[in-house]
């Protein structure tokens, strides 16, 4: 399954053994000024900084305190000022509500639900959400369903704002309460001579047209000759899938944005509580909770040393903003904000002593073309999360190389596998990697790329941060790195998402 990549491996690891390791002042280690020069990329838009953990001083701090747009890699620093804020035990909670009384199995009045940020609130969550209200004895609700979003102060903006796709889950807007990221997963299924195509959630207002022409070709390009399109008319959408799909590719999941987030968690309710054997056909609206309602029923989340296992492996964005407008609520007072929760992250690193004059935080998560730290101080911040006493809960939570996460299908079969926990970063003219490296003599090294050029893609990064690596992994020991003079900080270009 990794053939390929064994081989990758096992090439760049004998080429850089063969090549002993020569200290310098003002250049890079001489593998990644090698592979730099092989990609057809400058040195100019790349900071590096390797740390072991314990010692002094770096073993490597290249441009590192210039300012670099550091894509998802940010979460790092998002969700261990989270776990030291408010604990690996922290839950989230979300409430229902009745201001009406309840007789004979019907509840006279509207539902109210209640959210207060949970950002893994997933339609299996949701329906047992349900599942409880309707064992609690509710099964026809005679009034509307009101949602009471006023945890969190509306995030401003529109999801197409960033790179134009509001359909994709990466660009969901976060919210006081929000089911199963306001994503839809469509299983495209070959089936005898059609695709069958099932939706989960399938909200009660959405209609699936499936016009896609199964074949039986070799596969080649499977889900990307699928298009769709989302038509609405009288508060009804309709999802036209059209296009070609070889049934030798399998089975596939696309998840995607197809209604804004109000009607979708109607959509849903009704289909969950109709499939529970409950009546409801009442209307949506949002509004808070009258002070006289009662509770009928709370739901806690999984803790937060689970969740951020779900943020920093799958690189979630709208969670790690969820996270961020939490801490504004909790340790700034409820509405939660974004203002907030950026105040809360200043006050962690002021109180860790720590002083990062070129950090700018938007949302938390990456998805930014303003957000920017430098390698060195990502660098501290990895360094902090070691000497935390949440340091297992955090390290776990990074995705681990060829094992799981974003890095499943990476280092696969080399020296480097199941040796890293590393969080990776993507955007337009941006490639970032930053985590834990345990080297060959068992040592514990902290490794920060920082990549910023208008011509850096995935191959080209990947081959940069394979060769930092694997020079990290096999170095002898107790040698260190000089630093060279800090280079321009002004250029940090940012584009839109791959």
């Amino acid at each position: 399954m990794f053939t390929g990549m064994r081989i990758r491996g096992a090439v760049l690891l004998a080429a850089l053994m063969a090549s002993p390791i020569v200290l310098a002042t003002e250049r890079l280690p001489e593998p990644v000024a090698q592979t730099l020069k092989r990609v057809g990329l400058p040195a100019k838009g790349l900071s590096l900084y390797v740390h072991e953990v314990g010692a002094h001083t770096p073993l490597l701090a290249f441009d590192a305190d210039s300012a670099r747009n550091p894509a998802s890699s940010i979460k790092l620093l998002t969700t261990l000022v989270a776990l030291e804020e408010l604990g690996p035990a922290y839950a989230w909670k979300t409430e229902a509500y009745a201001a009406a009384p309840i007789a004979n199995g019907r509840l006279t009045g509207d539902l109210y639900l209640k959210g207060y940020g949970d950002p893994f609130l997933v339609s299996e969550h949701f329906w047992r959400f349900l599942r409880e209200l309707r064992t609690d004895g509710i099964e026809t609700i005679g009034g509307d369903l009101v949602l009471d979003q006023t945890y969190f102060v509306p995030e401003p903006g529109d999801p197409a704002e960033f790179d134009g796709e509001p359909s994709r889950v990466y660009n969901v807007l976060p919210a006081a309460l929000l089911v199963n990221f306001q994503a839809v997963r469509f299983h495209l299924m070959p089936h005898a001579n059609r695709l069958r195509v099932i939706a989960d959630p399938h909200p009660a207002h959405v209609q699936i047209d499936n016009r896609i022409a199964m074949t039986r070709e070799r596969c080649r390009e499977g889900v990307r000759r699928v298009g769709m399109q989302v038509l609405e008319r009288d508060a009804k959408v309709q999802v036209r899938l059209s296009g070609r799909y070889d049934a030798n590719c399998g089975e596939y999941e696309l998840f995607r944005v197809v209604s804004e987030p109000v009607s979708f968690i109607h959509g849903v309710f009704q289909s969950y509580w109709r499939e529970q054997g409950g009546r409801f056909d009442g209307a949506v609206r949002l509004a808070p909770v009258p002070p006289e309602a009662q509770r009928l029923h709370v739901q806690h989340s999984a803790p937060l040393a689970d969740v951020i296992r779900s943020v920093n492996k799958f690189s979630n964005n709208v969670m790690t903003r969820q996270l961020l407008l939490t801490l504004g609520a909790e340790r700034g007072g409820a509405p939660g904000t974004t203002a907030k929760g950026i105040k809360v992250i200043e006050g962690w690193l002021a109180r860790r002593g720590f002083n990062f004059p070129e950090l700018v935080l938007d949302n938390g998560s990456g998805l930014s073309r303003a957000e920017r730290i430098s390698a060195r101080h990502l660098g501290q911040v990895l360094l902090a999360g070691y000497d935390s006493p949440f340091m297992p809960e955090f390290v776990s939570s990074l995705p681990v190389a060829a094992l799981d996460g974003t890095l499943r299908r990476r280092f696969g079969g080399a020296p480097l596998e199941a040796r890293m926990h590393l969080k990776t970063g993507s955007l337009n003219e941006v490639r970032s990697m930053a985590g834990y490296l345990y080297d060959r003599h068992g040592r514990r090294v902290v490794v920060v790329a920082l990549h910023n050029h208008p011509r850096i893609n995935t191959f080209a990064a990947e081959q940069v941060q394979d060769a930092l690596l694997t020079w990290v992994y096999q170095r002898p020991a107790g040698e260190r790195w000089v630093e060279p003079p800090a280079a321009d900080a002004s250029a940090a270009p940012a584009a839109s998402e791959n």
